[in-house]
C-alpha cells in the first residue's frame, strides 16, 4: 500500500465520524418535529403536504396502523412502479424508444426499489427511459430509504416510550424523514456531482465515433440526482450498468470519496439519534464501537487478500503486485476494497468494481457482512434496527448466563419479546439457505452460473444473499435475468425486507407498552466494552453458526483450492 492508501482510509473514516454526531441529533430533532434551521424553509412544505393528504400531524398511530399505513403505502409505490416499467415504451421522456421491460423483470426491478435492495438484472441505459429512472426508480430511492429510517424511529420510540400504544404517526415520519432527513443532503451532495462531471441532462445519447473509427453511441441522462440518492439512501442502484465503475457515474477521485463515505453517513448519524431517544449516548457509542470492530476485521481482512500475489502466478520471473482484475484502476486496489467492503457492510450495492473477480477471501468478507444481517451500519434505518435486535438477543443471552430476567435500558424481555426476535432469525435462513437451495438444485436456474466449481457456488449464494439482506450487489458473472431468479429473488427481497420490518413494528409496540423499571446495580450495562465484546461475539456466533457450512463450500474451498 502506498502513502495515498492511507491518506484515503484516513479522510473515509475523518469525514463519516466527525459530523455524524451533529446529523444524528439533527435526525432526532426532525423526527420529533422540534424547530432546526430548516424550519422555515421547509415547514411550510411539510404543512402543505399534510393539508393535500389529510393527514393530522398531531395524531399518533398504534403499531398495527402504523403497519397497516406503511404495507398500504409500499403496495401502491410497487404497483406505480411496475406499470411505469410494464408500459415506459408509451410514456414520454424515452428519447432512445426503449420498449417496455418484460414482466418477471419489471416485477423483480419494482420489489427491488421498494426494498431498499436495488439489485438491477437489467443495464439502465439500454434497459430504462428517463421517466423511468427518474419518477420510477429515484422516487423510490428516496421512500424505501425514508421507510426504513420510520421503522428505527418507531422503535426507539417504542424503548424509550414507557406505558404508551403509540409509537407516531407513519404518514408524518415518511414526510419528514424525506423532507428533512434526505432531500437537503441529496440536492448538495447532485450539486457536487454535476460540477465534477457527472451528467444531469434529458438530451439524447450521442451518436459518436472512437480513434479506431467504430460508431459508438455514449449513454446520457439525469443520473447526478440518482445517484446522490442511491449513496445517501443506502440504494445502490446505479444510472447505468456498470454502476460506479462507469466514468459517468463516478468521474473523479473526489466523487469516488464522497460517494463512499455518502453510503454510510446517514447509517452512522443514526446510531447517535438512537442515543437522543433513549436520553443515553453511552448506548450509541457501545453500538458504534460495535460497529466499528466488525467493520474494520473485514476491512482489515479484504485489503490483506487483496494485496496477496496470485499463486498461479508464483514465477520468479514474474513480477507481482496487488492484483487489479476486476478493480478500479483509477482509484487502485484499496479504493475497490474499501467500496467493496463499506457497500456489503451497508445495505449499498453499489459497486466501483467486479466483485466477481475479488479473492475469494474478500468475496467472503462481502457475504458475511450481508450475512450478519448487514447491521455493520447497515441501510439508513434498516441497519440500527437489525443491530437493535442484535442488542436484544446478546442481552437475553447475558440473562441466561447470570440467571436474571433479561431487560434493556429497564424494559423487561419476557416471552413475546424473545418469540418475535426468534422470528427475525429465521429471516435470512429462509431467504438465503431456503430459496438459494432451491435454486442451485434445479438445473435450469443453476445454468445462471458462469464459473465451475465453489467460485460458481459463490456467484448464486452472493445472488440470494444480496437480495435477502436487501444489498443489491452481485458477483457479475451471474446471469440473473431470467424467470426463475427474477421472481424468486423478488421473493427473497420481500421476505428480507417485510419479515424484519413487521417483526420489529410488533416489538415495538410490545415495548412501548410496558413500564421502565429503575436501572440498578445488579443490572446488566448496556455500555462499557464487556457488552461490546458480546454483542461482537453474538453477531458472529448466530452468522457463523447459520451460514459457515455454506461458506465452506464456496469462498473457503475456493480459497484452499487456490493455493494461497
Amino acid at each position: 500500500m502506498h502513502s495515498y492508501d492511507y491518506w484515503l482510509i484516513i479522510a473515509f473514516f475523518a469525514m463519516v465520524l466527525v459530523p455524524a454526531p451533529f446529523l444524528g441529533r439533527f435526525y432526532y430533532k426532525v423526527m420529533e418535529g422540534q424547530r432546526t434551521w430548516l424550519t422555515p424553509v421547509l415547514g411550510p412544505v411539510e404543512r402543505a403536504c399534510y393539508r393535500v393528504s389529510g393527514v393530522d400531524a398531531h395524531e399518533e398511530q398504534s403499531w398495527q396502523k402504523y403497519v397497516l399505513a406503511l404495507l398500504a403505502f409500499n403496495l401502491a409505490g410497487f404497483l406505480l412502479l411496475f406499470a411505469i416499467l410494464l408500459f415506459q415504451g408509451s410514456l414520454p421522456l424515452n428519447p432512445q424508444k426503449l420498449p417496455g421491460l418484460e414482466w418477471t423483470l419489471a416485477f423483480n426491478t419494482a420489489v427491488s426499489f421498494i426494498t431498499n435492495t436495488n439489485w438491477q438484472s437489467y443495464s439502465g441505459e439500454a434497459s430504462l427511459s428517463y421517466l423511468s429512472q427518474m419518477v420510477g426508480l429515484t422516487v423510490q430511492n428516496f421512500v424505501s430509504a425514508a421507510t426504513g429510517l420510520a421503522v428505527l424511529v418507531a422503535l426507539c420510540r417504542g424503548i424509550g416510550r414507557k406505558s404508551t400504544k403509540t409509537l407516531g404517526n407513519f404518514w408524518v415520519d415518511m414526510t419528514r424523514a424525506t423532507l428533512y432527513g434526505l432531500l437537503p443532503l441529496c440536492l448538495v451532495l447532485a450539486l457536487f456531482l454535476v460540477w465534477q462531471g457527472v451528467p444531469q441532462t434529458f438530451a439524447h445519447y450521442v451518436d459518436a465515433v472512437t480513434m479506431q473509427g467504430a460508431d459508438q453511441v455514449i449513454p446520457l441522462g439525469p443520473a447526478a440526482s440518482q445517484i446522490a440518492i442511491k449513496q445517501l439512501g443506502t440504494n445502490g442502484g446505479g444510472f447505468f450498468g456498470v454502476n460506479s465503475a462507469h466514468p459517468f457515474e463516478d468521474p473523479t477521485a473526489w466523487t469516488n470519496l464522497f460517494e463512499l463515505v455518502s453510503i454510510i453517513l446517514i447509517p452512522v448519524a443514526l446510531v447517535f439519534t438512537f442515543g437522543h431517544y433513549v436520553k443515553d449516548l453511552r448506548q450509541s457509542r457501545a453500538i458504534l464501537g460495535c460497529m466499528l470492530a466488525l467493520f474494520l476485521i473485514g476491512g482489515a481482512t479484504s485489503l490483506w487478500a487483496e494485496y496477496q500475489p496470485n499463486p498461479a502466478l508464483n514465477n520468479p520471473v514474474v513480477e507481482q503486485a496487488a492484483p487489479l482484475e476486476g478493480k478500479e484502476a483509477r482509484f487502485g486496489t484499496t479504493g475497490t476494497v474499501l467500496w467493496s467492503v463499506t457497500t456489503t457492510a451497508a445495505s449499498n450495492g453499489s459497486v466501483n468494481g467486479m466483485h466477481d473477480s475479488l479473492n475469494p477471501l474478500s468475496g467472503m468478507v462481502a457475504l458475511v457482512n450481508m450475512m450478519v444481517g448487514e447491521v455493520i451500519f447497515g441501510g439508513v434505518g434498516a441497519g440500527m434496527y437489525g443491530m437493535l435486535l442484535n442488542v436484544l438477543i446478546a442481552v437475553f443471552l447475558a440473562g441466561l448466563m447470570i440467571g436474571r430476567t433479561p431487560e434493556y435500558l429497564g424494559k423487561k424481555l419476557q416471552a413475546k419479546e424473545v418469540q418475535l426476535l426468534v422470528v427475525t432469525l429465521m429471516v435470512m435462513p429462509i431467504g438465503v439457505l431456503v430459496l438459494g437451495a432451491i435454486a442451485a438444485s434445479l438445473p435450469g436456474p443453476a445454468g445462471a452460473i458462469s464459473n465451475p466449481g465453489p467460485h460458481g457456488f459463490s456467484q448464486l449464494l452472493y445472488a440470494y444473499t444480496s437480495a435477502s439482506a436487501n444489498n443489491g450487489s452481485a458477483f457479475a458473472g451471474f446471469s440473473a435475468n431470467t424467470p426463475f431468479h427474477n421472481l424468486m429473488l423478488g421473493l427473497g427481497m420481500l421476505i428480507g425486507r417485510f419479515g424484519y420490518i413487521l417483526p420489529v413494528l410488533a416489538l415495538a409496540g410490545s415495548l412501548a407498552m410496558k413500564k421502565t423499571a429503575p436501572i440498578g446495580q445488579n443490572s446488566f450495562p448496556t455500555h462499557g466494552p464487556l457488552f461490546v465484546a458480546l454483542l461482537t461475539v453474538t453477531i458472529l456466533l448466530v452468522g457463523g453458526l447459520t451460514f459457515l457450512p455454506t461458506l465452506a463450500l464456496g469462498p473457503i474451498a475456493e480459497h484452499l483450492s487456490m493455493g494461497f
